[in-house]
């Protein structure tokens, strides 16, 4: 059963100087497998930053969604996921305890792009 939605779509532009932030202002936000990919290839920086900002925005609604009694930080949330691949869909990882039982959730990530603007789309499900 589906128990949260969550979507944001972002400019990529407003990530256009991100590649050159510093490493610790980066993990504010971002893990550092992240942060090394993003930065692998500098022309596709932005657009990987904007992604992953966006689905962790996402997130942030669908969770919202879920538990409209909790309130969960947005940097504490940030702080504690990760995007990764397994085999090659993107995956949100949620590390920690961040004050809800993540063990009977399921999630679902879909990530987009075009020239301007990224897209993350969340669905959470109950198992």
């Amino acid at each position: 059963m589906i128990v949260g939605i969550g979507v944001d779509t972002i400019e990529i532009q407003r990530f256009a100087l991100w590649y050159s932030y510093s490493r610790k202002k980066l993990l504010r936000i971002f893990s550092p497998q992240e942060i090394d990919y993003c930065l692998s290839n500098k022309q596709k920086s932005a657009e990987r930053f904007a992604a992953r900002f966006a689905a962790r925005e996402a997130l942030y609604k669908a969770l919202s969604y879920t538990y409209p009694h909790k309130k969960i930080p947005f940097l504490t949330l940030c702080a504690r996921t990760t995007i990764t691949k397994i085999d090659e869909r993107p995956h949100i990882l949620i590390h920690d305890d961040i004050g809800i039982d993540l063990n009977n959730l399921t999630t679902h990530l879909s990530l987009s792009h075009s020239r301007t603007v990224a897209t993350a789309f969340i669905v959470i499900e109950q198992r």
